[in-house]
């Protein structure tokens, strides 16, 4: 559903989105994103793909943002929505709605009904990479587009970085946009909290792919402690600034 603003069109997210969606700059992911979609395998047969880049999704007024890799080839390239259809969404949205972020705790299909409060979610490339590895320029060609959100995000108070490629995502961004360095050198560790002089807190997370929650590396128990650490620090939040606005 488009949030439209007060002049009755779409607003300047929705915009943002359907210029993601319509994007085809880098050939080996529009090559990729579409042979997948073409040949699934069999648990998905006579399933319509997406096969598209995918928009970002979540309250345009949030003061949580997440930051992933990119769509997981069967989960969010088939059902057109980030974290949907498998199983780090299973986890991710768990825990979202343990800590109060999403109104239910499975995201299955676009139409399910899931809302978030208070967060939103993007990616640092919005097409599923081979091998879930994308290119230095394919993450170079998306980041016009995370960049804009941040811009337009301009409540956010707390950043989650899911995964290492996430969480270096966001520290670049911020550089690119002129905002306020770290307060202290930041690293990358499960739960690590990075503070920035204008009030956001950016909270490093493993990512929950298959690869960590299958080998213990990433349970439930951290990954809702992630977003508990996200909801204390929203509820105790004073006044302060933000990134910043488009120019």
């Amino acid at each position: 559903m488009l949030e439209n603003d007060r002049a009755g069109g779409p607003s300047p997210l929705d915009r943002l989105n359907a210029r993601v969606v319509r994007c085809v700059a880098c050939p080996r992911l529009v090559a990729h994103r579409e042979a997948v979609a073409a040949a699934p395998p069999r648990r998905y047969v006579g399933q319509q793909y997406w096969g598209r880049p995918l928009p970002a999704f979540g309250d345009p007024r949030a003061r949580l943002l997440l930051v992933g890799l990119a769509p997981a080839a069967h989960g969010g390239n088939r059902t057109g929505r980030m974290f949907t259809g498998d199983r780090s969404g299973d986890w991710l949205f768990d825990a979202l709605h343990h800590a109060g972020f999403a109104n239910q705790p499975t995201s299955r299909h676009r139409d399910d009904g899931l809302q978030l409060r208070d967060a939103y979610i993007t990616a640092t490339i919005r097409c599923a990479p081979p091998a879930n590895k994308p290119t230095p320029s394919e993450v170079a060609a998306c980041e016009p587009y995370f960049l804009q959100e941040l811009r337009l995000l301009d409540r956010v108070r707390v950043v989650v970085g899911l995964g290492r490629i996430g969480w270096q995502a966001y520290l670049r961004a911020r550089r690119r946009l002129g905002a306020s360095p770290p307060v202290r050198t930041p690293a990358f560790g499960h739960g690590a909290l990075t503070t920035f002089a204008d009030g956001v807190t950016l909270i490093a997370s493993y990512h929950p792919s298959q690869q960590n929650t299958f080998t213990g590396k990433l349970t439930r128990p951290m990954l809702r402690g992630v977003f508990r650490k996200a909801r204390r620090l929203l509820d105790g939040e004073g006044r302060g600034g933000s990134l910043p606005r488009p120019r």
